[in-house]
């Protein structure tokens, strides 16, 4: 049996009770990094990711264990960006983003960082009226828009029926549209009727080193007041983690303290500065100690998925490339990830892919395991082609596949 994390859990309480409770996802999402997973590249299976602050609710909740899944599994759906129906379009408005040089903005202490954010921090209220998730959960999002659009993670409003929005020094919720959302980036884009409102500024993705002081905002545990603010540094860059919607990349690991209800929040650098969108968090178990792992979707992921989000709102539809096999990670110890299945046919077969090839780089990007595997593929689009290179038998074999649109079954 290969060793395994147990689950990380999001931080969730109950705005009713003092303690603190289980974390509640309604997707049931836990972060699990050394489990054998299996999932199909275009669409995700067996993982399970807990997102941080997947929000403060009023219903009860219980952590839904990790599994360690042996053998491929096929029965996944691909998880593209969707458009949630009769919804007003994404705002014409371009995203603020900071110049390339900050070396004109000098840092601030977190006072003034605050101060700066905080006009663009809200709460996210998602209600579910019936079925086990029925009650109410909160988040935090952050305004790109003078408009309306609100950026937020996907499992904030995941499964809601109705989300609103509160602004600071509003005393009632205004009513959200949910534009679009993108379960395997765990994006969302939502829209208030509502103008004069202040953007966040992203980072210059460039700007953001291992070492940065960054300071999180969000709406913590769902309590009375204003935003809870928490500093740390920055202290990986292009951390990986599965969920039960894919791969996770790409990601900005923080020990600045994330909680139940910071999930969608920005952390920002000393600039005031969106370089994050808050979203998981790994917690101690009784089997694994872990203190401040938390990880956030950096700009550079961010901010291309907010414009194929606004542009699929707008009615622009964007369907993600298939290769058409099912991966592992290796149960050795070794890196790379092995190909468990082959759709008879697909991209990956008329590639001449086989099962136990051990695929260890695609597009010249090295695959450590299946996570990196399933983003190099949800990158892509189809007609686009790939390169994979594969070890069978101890050769190392370059293949080029050319991706096509997940077939319907």
């Amino acid at each position: 049996m290969t060793d395994h994390f147990p689950p990380p859990t999001p931080p969730m309480s109950s705005p009713n009770s003092s303690e603190p409770t289980q974390p509640k996802s309604r997707r049931g999402l836990v972060i699990s990094f050394l489990v054998v997973l299996a999932m199909v590249l275009g669409g995700f299976v067996g993982a399970q990711i807990a997102q941080s602050g997947d929000d403060s609710s009023t219903t009860d909740s219980t952590e839904v264990p990790s599994t360690v899944v042996d053998e491929a599994d096929t029965s996944g759906n691909e998880k593209p960006i969707v458009p949630t129906g009769d919804a007003p379009g994404s705002s014409d408005e371009p995203v603020a983003t900071a110049p390339s040089s900050n070396d004109a903005e000098p840092a601030m202490n977190v006072a003034e960082v605050l101060k700066k954010i905080q006009p663009s921090v809200v709460t996210i209220i998602a209600v579910t009226e019936a079925g086990m998730s029925a009650g109410r959960a909160t988040g935090t999002g952050v305004v790109i828009t003078s408009d309306g659009d609100i950026l937020t993670n996907d499992h904030v409003v995941d499964g809601a029926d109705n989300v609103s929005v509160l602004f600071a020094g509003d005393t009632e919720p205004t009513l959200a549209t949910v534009l679009a959302v993108d379960p395997g980036n765990d994006l969302a884009l939502i829209h208030v009727d509502k103008t004069g409102l202040t953007p966040a500024v992203f980072a210059d993705p460039e700007s953001i080193d291992i070492g940065d002081e960054v300071v999180a905002v969000g709406f913590a545990l769902d309590l009375d007041g204003g935003p809870t603010v928490t500093r740390g540094i920055v202290s990986a860059l292009n951390r990986t983690i599965v969920s039960g919607d894919g791969a996770l990349d790409g990601l900005i690991q923080t020990d600045t303290a994330i909680s139940s209800g910071n999930s969608g929040g920005p952390l920002v650098n000393t600039r005031g500065q969106v370089i994050g969108i808050n979203t998981a968090v790994f917690q101690s178990s009784s089997e694994v100690a872990a203190n401040n792992v938390g990880f956030s979707i950096s700009v550079a992921e961010a901010l291309p998925v907010i414009e194929e989000l606004r542009a699929q709102a707008n009615g622009q539809a964007r369907t993600e490339g298939y290769l058409g096999v099912s991966v592992l990670d290796r149960n050795d110890g070794g890196l790379g990830a092995v190909i468990a299945e082959v759709s008879p046919g697909s991209p990956a077969d008329l590639a001449g892919m086989q099962v136990d090839d051990v695929v260890i780089q695609a597009d010249g990007s090295p695959v450590d395991g299946q996570p990196a595997l399933v983003a190099a593929i949800r990158d892509k689009s189809p007609g686009d082609t790939i390169k994979i290179d594969v070890l069978r038998d101890g050769e190392r074999i370059t293949l080029t596949a050319t991706l096509i649109e997940r077939p319907t079954e």
